[in-house]
């Protein structure tokens, strides 16, 4: 069987690799071995912070609307529970906004939660 080398083939997968490691610290960034190995972990934890970054931004809005049910009488649970037997289709996004920007809204969502328990 003949030879073959890789030539450009790996140059070309190697420049590809320096480039999304430049700017790391130290021979990541200059080191083909290093910035691979850089390059592989810095795209995990990346995949697993975009799943994290949900997690906590749930976790805001959860304490959001738990301070804003605190105001008007109602625990987080009891608040969400009497939204959904009124019919109240808003996201936990959304009430959170709502808690901090409109708090006349947010105080008739509580009326309406408490009067439909």
């Amino acid at each position: 069987m003949t030879r073959v080398k890789t030539g450009f083939v790996r140059r070309r997968s190697h420049k590809k690799v320096l480039a999304m490691t430049k700017g790391q610290w130290g021979t990541r960034g200059r080191l083909f071995r290093r910035s691979n190995e850089a390059m592989l972990k810095s795209l995990w934890y990346s995949y697993r912070d975009r799943r994290n970054r949900r997690r906590a931004l749930r976790r805001l809005w959860i304490t959001r609307i738990n301070a804003g049910a605190h105001l008007h009488g109602l625990n987080y649970s009891r608040f969400m529970y009497g939204l959904k037997k009124a019919g109240v289709v808003l996201d936990r996004k959304i009430l959170s906004d709502i808690a901090i920007r409109d708090a006349d809204t947010f105080r008739k969502l509580a009326a309406l939660s408490q009067q439909s328990q």
